[in-house]
Order: C-alpha cells, then structure tokens, then sequence
C-alpha cells in the first residue's frame, strides 16, 4: 500500500472517530445509575433531598427528575407520570422546578446524517484520486482492468553483468541498436522486429537478459508477468492487454517484456473452459494487439518460458514473435565466467580453482552456479572465516547436487556394508566405462534426499549430442549397485529402486524416441510431450497397436537385461577391487577420485 493509500484511511479512520465521538455525547449527557423510585421517596422522607428538576420528555407525560442530594450527588430518575411525581414532590414540602419540554435534537436528526453522507462521498472521491494516480505502479483497489506493468527507464543491470551468453547477447545487442539509430536499418527496408521470445530452461538467464536491456537501453520498459494478466473475474486479462498496449503507445519506442508467458498464450482449444474460457480472451487481445489492424511501431514485445512447446502457434509466428532466442545451459568456458561474475563481491583463498569449478559444474545453469557459491560463502561464514576455500565450494558441490549429508543418522552395520558394496559398484563401472566417468566422490554417508549414499561423477567435456553407447553406459551404471549387492550378499534390496527407475527411462526413450532398437526400428512411439494438458490426457488415444506396445516392452527388457548382464561381467573381473574399495569406504566413509583410482594399481 502507498503512502497516499495511507493517507486516506488514517484521515477516514479519524473523521468516523471524531463523528462516533458527538454521537456518543450528544446520547449519553448527564449522569446515569440505577435509583428508583422507592428509593427516592425514602430519600424524601429521610430528609435527603435537597432539590428536583423535572424535564418532560417529548412524549408527554414521561420525563425525568434530576435529584440533588444533601451530599452533593445527583440521581436521575426516569419516570412515566412527571405530573404524577411533581405533585410527590411537593407533597414533601419541596418545589420542584419544572424545564420546557425539550426539542428535537437537531444534531441528530439533521446534521448527522448529511455529515455522514459528506464524509462517504470524500472518502469514495479520494481513493478514485489516488487509483489515478497510481496507474503506472499497478492497480488498485476496484481497478481490475488497468494494466499491472512496471514502468522503468534503466537499471542497474547491464549487459557487462550477463556472462555465458555471448550469442544472445548480440542478437539483443542488435535491438538496442535499431532502437538507438532506427535509421540505420530502416534506409536498407529493414523493419524493427515486432517481437522476441526468450526461451531456455529454467535458471539459464532469460529474466536476467531482460533487465539487462532494460538497464542498457535509453528507452521506456514496461515489465509484467503473464499470471498477472489473468484474474477471476471475465474480460479483465484482455482489458489489461489493451491498457499496457496503449501505456506503451503513448511511450513509444519502447520494450514491453512479459516473464513467464505460457501462463497466459497457452495452446487454444486444451483446456475444459472452452472458448469462453478467460484465459483464451486474454491470448486472443494479445494476438490482435501484437498484430492486428492497428499499429504499434516503435514497440518491441519481449517474452521468457521455459516451456515454448505449450505456446498457441498463433503466437509463435513470424510478425508477432519474429526472433526466437535459445537460451541454453552454459559450457565450460561460459561457467567458469558465470563463476567470475558472482565471485566478484566474495573473498576466495588462494586455493580457490574456479576454472575446475566450471569443469565440474557440467549442466549447471547460471543460478545453479550462482547458488554454488553462495551456499560456500554461507558455509565459510558458519566457520568463523571471512574467505571461501576450495573445500567449503566442494562440499556446496555436493550439497546442491546430490543433499547435505545426514552425518548423525545412525546406521546399523550390515546397512553400511551393503551400502559400501552398492556405491562401490557404481564407482567401478564409472571407472571402467569409457562414455561415463570419472569417479569425483564415493560416500557412504545418508543425504538429505533419502539416499544411504552416493557415488558422484566428474564429467570432463561437455557434450552436445546423447550417443547410443553412452546411454548403454549409463544403464549398465545404473545397474551396478543392485549387481553387487547380488554377487556379494546373494540377496538384493529396495536401494537400488531409483536406480532401476532410471535405468527403464532410458531403455524407454531410446526405444521409443530416439530409434535405437534395430527391432523396432527408426519410427517414434513417445507420447510423453502430448499430455500436457487435461483436455488432451482425457482424450488421449495411443497412436500404435497394443501388439507394437508389447513389442516395444520386449525390447526395454532386452536393453536392460543385456546391459545387466555386461555389467555384471565387469564387475566379476574386478571383485579384488570391489572388496577393497567397500573396505575403504567402511573406514573412511567418503573417498575421492585419486583414493579410488590407487585400488586398480
């Protein structure tokens, strides 16, 4: 709430008191207590009384005696008879005094009400002032339809402060341009792109992008997110869209930018609400507006999402989204200036290697990275230190990757033996396997995810492209920790069941989506990215036969199995290793690459 807002009610709040305040006054006048009638006529004959009033209520012959008594108190005593009570009075040798009969109270009857009325209606026209002049920062209360954008004209963030995007950053770089000199491309029939769509996964540094245009460009940036736009009440959305569309005509050139705007240009037709749904209203003014028969030069609509393939296709073509920007997890070098930049406001010790850092970090996003090193600096200040060390981001390493670990769990030997065994047939293939390795860290310490222990990686190279050989690596990896159980204990437990889960994905996908089985052949069976919606998963019809699904079900097995068994070979070969590699981890509970990488010599 604003400090207008604020204003408004304290003043409210203050004008209802001081009314209830003269109310109360102008009803409860004089004294009041419980004194009857039997009492007042012993005070009368106890001599007690000194003096009465009388007053006359409008509605004669009720009233009231005002009593004085001796001691100074005074007593009021309601009464259905004041004619009745005066001849008492006198009676007892006292003269009363008799008022008028009384008004109506004017206040009440007359200037109460209006000055009620007087203060709804400055109360109603302030808050309608302060909603006008709070347009711009997001609507208030009763002004659904106005637009929620935030206006800014730059910002601390430029484009110096994005790194491991070089490529996005010139494709933006190149608006900023055509907004600075739009002469330049206009003279050679270019026209400035209508939009740009930011997609990428989630953390890659779409949001970021934008407020580095917003800091780097000497125009006007309306941001808003797409939930935003959509409220409970029917036509609010597209009200919205027209509302932003003419703010940013009035400012033009300029950027609108909308974070996260699959929550309003989802797919038409999907969902249950049908056309009326608010939703589609929404999407349909943002079409038009985008592209439509009216004109919006000089305003350039930018978007994020990290799920463009639920986007309506209307939205997604050339003269609405004319750019579509990939923002893709960075690579080594792109991590390790990731690392630089968020190293910048943090003391690092001389020991710090930033660049193995990247290279350990392989598909860590940037705000994966970027809550890497916080988790050190947060893990070097529970120590006392005022610097990180290579150690403190080593256990952050495995902290945001894998779960801190549960040190104080108490585990039953025969549990840590069979976990020994487990991870150290992971570790071996690891090793072994030439798509897969190395070995970063072997633990039998519990973690914050369930985990009795972890074998984790060290990928050297980034790889662009999944081969068949290296998934049938990754399966028979997979599988590992169930095979050594099984030779060493002759008897198998539920551990290894994220395992087997993971193992059958792959198998499923390289049969199904990437046309890997010789017997099923090149065609695609996966339907896993069609049921996205509930309107679709209602209506869901399997595009093959059941006789091609238990086909396809034969042929997962057949992966696994023959990668189980391959898997099992080689671990076999290495039993002398296998042995010593659980004896090692029951002494030490954690070892590192080097550790493991002497058992084989």
């Amino acid at each position: 709430m604003g400090k207008g807002a604020k204003g408004i009610n304290l003043t409210f709040i203050f004008i209802l008191v001081l009314v209830l305040v003269l109310v109360w006054a102008s009803t409860n006048s004089g004294s009041s207590g419980s004194y009857t009638k039997g009492q007042f006529i012993a005070d009368m004959e106890a001599g007690l009384v000194v003096d009465v009033e009388i007053h006359p209520n409008v509605q004669v012959p009720t009233g009231m005696l005002r009593i004085t008594l001796r001691d100074g108190d005074q007593r009021n005593l309601y009464v259905s008879d004041v004619v009745e009570m005066q001849e008492v009075v006198t009676s007892y040798r006292i003269d009363p005094i008799v008022k008028d009969v009384p008004q109506e109270n004017w206040f009440i009857t007359e200037l109460l009400p209006l000055l009620m009325l007087l203060v709804v209606v400055v109360f109603m026209f302030s808050m309608m002032n302060a909603q006008n002049a709070g347009n711009s920062g997001g609507g208030k209360m009763m002004n659904f339809g106005k637009s929620r954008a935030r206006l800014t004209t730059g910002g601390e963030v430029t484009l110096k402060d994005v790194a491991g995007l070089c490529e996005e950053k010139e494709d933006l770089e190149e608006i900023i341009d055509f907004l600075k000199d739009p002469a330049k491309y206009t003279k050679v029939g270019a026209r400035i792109p209508k939009g740009v769509l930011l997609e990428g996964a989630p953390g890659t540094g779409k949001t970021l992008l934008a407020k580095a245009i917003a800091g780097e460009a000497n125009v006007p940036f309306f941001s808003i997110s797409g939930s935003d736009f959509v409220e409970m009440f029917v036509g609010v959305g597209a009200s919205r869209v027209r509302d932003l569309f003419a703010e940013a005509k009035k400012n033009a050139p300029c950027i609108i930018f909308i974070d996260e705007i699959d929550a309003v240009a989802r797919r038409r037709g999907t969902g249950m609400g049908g056309g009326h749904d608010e939703r589609e209203q929404t999407l349909n003014q943002m079409l038009v507006e985008m592209d439509g028969f009216g004109t919006n030069e000089g305003i350039i609509v930018m978007a994020a999402t990290n799920r463009v393939d639920i986007l309506d296709p209307a939205i997604l073509r050339p003269g609405r989204f004319d750019r579509k920007i990939s923002v893709s997890p960075p690579d080594v070098k792109g991590r390790e200036e990731i690392l630089n930049v968020h190293a910048k406001n943090k003391p690092l010790a001389e020991d710090v290697d930033l660049k193995q850092v990247a290279q350990t970090t392989a598909g860590f996003t940037g705000a994966d990275l970027e809550n890497l090193l916080n988790e050190s600096a947060i893990q070097a200040a529970k120590e006392n230190r005022a610097y990180i060390r290579q150690e403190d981001i080593k256990k952050s390493f495995i902290k945001v990757g894998i779960g801190a670990e549960k040190k104080s769990r108490i585990i039953s030997e025969k549990e840590k033996r069979i976990t020994a065994y487990h991870e150290a047939g992971h570790a071996i293939l690891f090793h072994i396997l030439p798509e897969v390795g190395p070995i970063y860290t072997v633990s039998i310490i519990p973690t914050g995810l369930g985990a009795a222990g972890y074998t984790m990686p060290l990928p050297e190279k980034d790889e662009m492209f999944n081969t068949k050989g290296r998934m049938l690596q990754d399966i028979m990896v997979s599988l590992g920790g169930r095979i050594a159980e099984e030779i060493i204990f002759d008897d198998v437990t539920t551990g290894a069941s994220s395992d087997i889960k993971k193992a059958t994905k792959v198998a499923r996908a390289m049969v199904t989506r990437y046309g890997f089985s010789e017997n099923i052949g090149v065609i695609n069976y996966d339907e896993e990215d069609n049921e996205v919606f509930i309107g679709r998963d209602l209506a869901h019809t399997r595009s093959h036969s059941e006789a091609v699904a238990s086909e396809i079900d034969m042929e997962i097995k057949t992966i696994v199995d023959d990668c189980y068994k391959k898997a099992k070979k080689i671990i076999l070969d290495h039993e002398k290793v296998l042995h010593a590699c659980a004896e090692l981890l029951l002494e030490k509970e954690k070892i590192g690459r080097e550790e493991f990488e002497a058992l084989f010599e």
